[in-house]
């Protein structure tokens, strides 16, 4: 199954181009999770094969996770609080609890934005206290694009050293995403500590 998906998503891009790639990151960025370990590795080995360019791949992946991350946060600002207010309760999100949940994203949502976009499960959602918060939008592209970029740029290197070999593609995605949950959780640590120095000395 895995096989006939990539083997579609290697045509799709191929004929859609890099279009096709920034529409696919879009949903994935997006509400729509569209897994872009089958979108990114496939235009990487496209690469590989002389078919596309590294460089624009990468740039076009960033691009449409932004679009898609920007998509989420003007939802979130236009009709997050709204929604949590009235129907948070079904959801076991009080009014208060929501003021603090804006209130932490606004004192550490660069941090959150950026560590939030590494983290599976997480990185299609993290946009979404951000545009409730009413973080900055240009500090929010900053970080989303940075955070993006990482795991656009290491998904393309694994399609472009590695192909469409799945099997070896899966192994390193798991150690990579181990990887990634641990330079997180060092950022968090660390970004904690300065954060109660700097509490400390104020």
């Amino acid at each position: 199954m895995l096989e006939s998906i990539v083997n579609f998503l290697v045509n799709t891009i191929g004929h859609l181009g890099y279009p096709g790639i920034i529409a696919l990151m879009f949903l994935e960025s997006s509400f729509f999770p569209f897994p872009s370990e089958v979108v990114i590795p496939p235009a990487g080995y496209l690469a590989a094969e002389g078919k596309m360019s590294l460089i624009a791949v990468i740039a076009c992946g960033i691009l449409g996770s932004l679009l898609g991350a920007i998509f989420n946060y003007y939802f979130a600002l236009k009709v997050g609080r709204y929604f949590f207010i009235k129907y948070g309760k079904y959801f076991f999100v009080s009014e208060k609890s929501l003021s603090k949940a804006e209130r932490f994203f606004k004192r550490h949502g660069a941090v959150s934005t950026f560590v939030g976009r590494l983290l599976p499960g997480i990185r299609q959602y993290i946009s979404l206290p951000a545009g409730i918060a009413r973080m900055r939008i240009d500090v929010f592209c900053l970080y989303t694009s940075l955070g993006a970029g990482i795991w656009v740029i290491i998904l393309a290197l694994l399609g472009y050293y590695i192909g469409n070999n799945k099997d070896v593609l899966n192994e390193a995605l798991h150690s990579v995403s181990i990887g990634l949950i641990l330079f997180c959780s060092t950022i968090i640590v660390i970004y904690a500590l300065r954060y109660r120095a700097k509490n400390r000395k104020s």
